[in-house]
């Protein structure tokens, strides 16, 4: 009996060590598939602000979110290739592209994803054309979805000063005078993917206990922190 116990007791053991290795490996592996898809995400909004381009009116759209966690809004005008647009739609090289959050239904559950909309250059020298190009940075239902369960998106353009420190750009300065912004602060927080499975309601990624607060993200071992600063093109 008392070697029986001792089995069973050394087999227990090992049970918890092998469910805590599995435990480590699948969040190590979450991880890196975040990590994976929140670099790419930043490089793709980086590489559109890099072919940026001014105009009269409205030519950057910045808005910032107003909940707990930032959830900003970021549209311009840039210069896009042939193959990414669709040949019916395709007049030019002036494209529009906007950037948000959106909660979808995946699976049956919410997942709030960062959304990239896209505008052809036929409907954007048609925007132009009418006098105003703030339509184009509406929400459309067929904006895809770029990086999924992001808890905050913040872009933050930026802009330096004679002596050579970032400021907050304003939205109010003229373009025409040689102003725009110089960086975009780019900052994704990404759930991991076992507490995204928790966060199955709309509400929760606004108030959810699991996400905790934002001056607490140093220690939120389910939340991810990706940043970048993205030169702003001063094409005209």
């Amino acid at each position: 009996m008392v070697a029986l116990g001792i089995g069973t007791l050394v087999l227990l053991i090992g049970v918890f060590a092998l469910g805590t290795v599995r435990d480590g490996y699948e969040r190590g592996a979450s991880g890196i598939g975040t990590e994976r898809e929140a670099r790419a995400v930043l490089t793709q909004v980086a590489e559109d602000l890099s072919k940026a381009v001014m105009h009269e009116e409205d030519w950057l759209h910045h808005d910032k979110g107003s909940g707990t966690w930032r959830t900003d809004r970021l549209g311009f005008l840039c210069l896009q290739p042939d193959d990414a647009q669709s040949d019916e739609n395709r007049i030019g090289d002036l494209c529009a592209v906007n950037y948000y959050l959106r909660d979808l239904e995946i699976g049956g559950v919410t997942v709030r994803c960062l959304m990239r909309g896209f505008h052809d250059s036929g409907e954007t020298f048609a925007a132009v054309r009418g006098g105003s190009v703030s339509p184009l940075w509406s929400r459309q239902d067929r904006d895809e979805p770029v990086a999924f369960g992001v808890v905050s998106f913040e872009a933050e353009p930026l802009r330096r000063d004679p002596s050579g420190a970032l400021r907050e750009w304003q939205v109010t300065e003229d373009p025409f005078e040689g102003i725009a912004p110089d960086l975009v602060r780019l900052r994704l927080v990404v759930a991991r993917r076992q507490l995204v499975a928790k966060l199955d309601r709309p509400g929760d990624w606004d108030s959810s206990p699991l996400l905790g607060s934002p001056d607490d993200l140093d220690s939120a071992a389910e939340l991810e922190v990706f940043e970048v600063m993205a030169p702003f093109s001063h094409a005209n």
